[in-house]
């Protein structure tokens, strides 16, 4: 065990897809004193040994050391993937308010950062063959999320020069889902009003197959658990996080008892490029061009240095998930709000 044992560990994003089941898991680890979740709205939800602090990251007036003074980590998960049509918006939150936590850690002379990173800070790469953490982490630069994800790599670079005595652990998650998170993702990249119910296989006569659409995914509890082993340790560095198998149209086909015919990239990307142009839908084409452009990545260092292991497949992630979009589940914290749309 690392020097978090019954320590107090303070988690940025605590009321959102990851946060949530972060904090859950720390909460009912013995090895951990106390958690303190960050977030824009506190919640109504209660875990044991938390307290909620509310904080805009975005703010420059926001305070972050006082509340970082006596933590033996900080969890870095905060990320507003809104709005698209905004991107200098999503800087400030993103990018601006992550170097805010990076110098108030240092100020408050935390020992261990652990930031999430993603499978989106990676620079274009394979689809029939997977990439180490030593790929370049460039990003797609024309799209805001990648290159957010990417300009906060360099700018962890030149923290851990600056600041050797912090120990920094880089999380790059595959796409991450779980049941409680479906209304949340729908909204975000979806829409506020796309119908949940409707995502049913029996009302799809066909699964468009796009060139490139091969991509992984994990389940979010799965996740926490690499950043919890991540604590308990002395790891440093990038750790590459996804389950099996590959998710391509052949897979997704059979989850859905869907048909795969093949469709251009050029055609489905004029689709969301129209519909995000109307702002009918949040997710831009640029993200669409980036998804396609991910490389697969290998969990070999996960698996042999902090002997993590997923539970769920990717199988299991998506039939999850995919009830989770018909019910309209969601979770006790404002982002994880459940609602049924339509």
């Amino acid at each position: 065990m690392s020097s978090t044992t019954g320590s107090r560990i303070v988690v940025t994003g605590a009321t959102g897809n990851i946060g949530t089941s972060v904090v859950r898991l720390l909460s009912e680890d013995p090895d951990v004193g106390s958690v303190v979740g960050l977030a824009r709205r506190a919640p109504e939800w209660s875990p044991p040994k938390t307290d909620w602090v509310t904080v805009d990251l975005s703010s420059e007036e926001t305070d972050l050391a006082a509340e970082f003074t006596g933590a033996s980590a900080v969890v870095h998960l905060a990320w507003a993937f809104q709005p698209t049509h905004d991107p200098a918006v999503t800087w400030r939150t993103n990018v601006l308010g992550s170097i805010r936590v990076f110098e108030a850690v240092a100020a408050a002379k935390v020992p261990t950062l652990v930031h999430t990173s993603s499978v989106g800070a990676y620079s274009p790469g394979p689809k029939d063959e997977a990439v180490d953490e030593s790929w370049p982490t460039h990003g797609w630069p024309d799209a805001a999320y990648c290159r957010e994800k990417a300009y906060l790599e360099r700018a962890l670079d030149t923290f851990e020069r600056d600041h050797p005595e912090v120990r920094v652990v880089r999380m790059r998650p595959a796409f991450l889902f779980k049941r409680e998170s479906a209304s949340e993702q729908r909204r975000i990249f979806g829409g506020r009003f796309l119908p949940g119910p409707l995502v049913r296989p029996e009302l799809l006569p066909f699964l468009p197959d796009i060139p490139g659409l091969r991509v992984q995914a994990l389940h979010t509890d799965d996740a926490a658990k690499a950043y919890r082993l991540a604590l308990h340790s002395d790891a440093r560095g990038a750790f590459n996080l996804a389950a099996e198998p590959l998710v391509d149209a052949e897979l997704l086909g059979e989850l859905l008892g869907a048909r795969p015919v093949r469709l251009p990239r050029t055609a489905a990307r004029s689709a969301i490029a129209a519909a995000w142009g109307l702002h009918l839908l949040p997710a831009s084409p640029h993200l669409f061009d980036a998804v396609l452009r991910l490389p697969l990545m290998d969990c070999t260092r996960a698996r042999t240095e902090l002997r993590w292991r997923p539970e769920h497949t990717a199988n299991e992630v998506l039939e999850e998930f995919l009830k989770g979009l018909q019910q309209g589940a969601g979770a006790e914290t404002e982002p994880m709000r459940g609602r049924k749309a339509g």
